[in-house]
């Protein structure tokens, strides 16, 4: 019995350690935005950020990742899984839609970037920032203009 367990421990760690080194997957840990285009996928999201107002002041990590360092190791995590599924399985939604977690950790990094305009506009409207979706006015502030 222990032998089967050691034969299948080592054939997931075997499996789960080519699958990561073949994707790139310490190319995840860093704060280079080619990293996320790394799968092909988000290429119109990459170049959309080129031609952004962000591109001279933010990163992916920036915008799309809590900025404490567990907070955002276990997003990039997170993500790295679902993206990877998504890929592997060509099952994700075209467009590419943001998931509702990453959608509030979004609008919380807005909201903490524009603390200073966005204080006076909760307060004119007396609503909560939760309350608030960065994106649903301002999609194309992060990406640029949409094709």
């Amino acid at each position: 019995m222990a032998l089967l367990i050691a034969i299948l421990l080592g054939g997931l760690v075997g499996l789960g350690g080519s699958t990561f080194l073949y994707g790139e997957g310490f190319a995840y840990l860093s704060n280079d935005p080619q990293a996320c285009k790394n799968c092909h996928i988000m290429n119109d999201q990459y170049d959309s950020w080129l031609k952004s107002s962000h591109h001279a002041v933010a990163t992916c990590n920036d915008c799309h990742t809590p900025h404490g360092l567990i907070p955002k190791y276990l997003t990039k995590a997170e993500n790295g899984f679902w993206h990877s599924k998504g890929f592997t399985l060509q099952d994700f939604p075209e467009p590419i839609r943001i998931r509702p977690h990453n959608r509030r950790t979004l609008n919380h990094n807005c909201m903490e970037c524009h603390r200073e305009l966005v204080g006076e506009v909760v307060a004119v409207h007396g609503r909560d920032e939760s309350q608030f979706d960065c994106i649903r006015c301002h999609v194309a502030s992060g990406h640029g203009p949409a094709r």
